[in-house]
């Protein structure tokens, strides 16, 4: 896996919330914020196939071990 810096911009208000939000979760403030826009990422891809219809084709896909 190759790794890419980006800058983040945050609002001055708002980050002692993440940095507070990470040291609870026992992440690092980057693996905090990797992992919240992972999970935004997945969540925008899946109302996006919802969107289009697929969801029902989809359902039940890995359900079973």
């Amino acid at each position: 896996m190759t790794i890419t810096a980006m800058t983040l911009r945050v609002p001055d208000e708002l980050a002692p919330t993440i940095k507070a939000a990470a040291k609870s979760a026992g992440l690092s403030t980057n693996a905090y914020i990797v992992r919240a826009a992972s999970r935004a990422a997945t969540l925008d891809a899946a109302r996006h196939l919802a969107d289009l219809g697929l969801g029902k084709d989809l359902a039940g896909e890995g359900d079973t071990l």
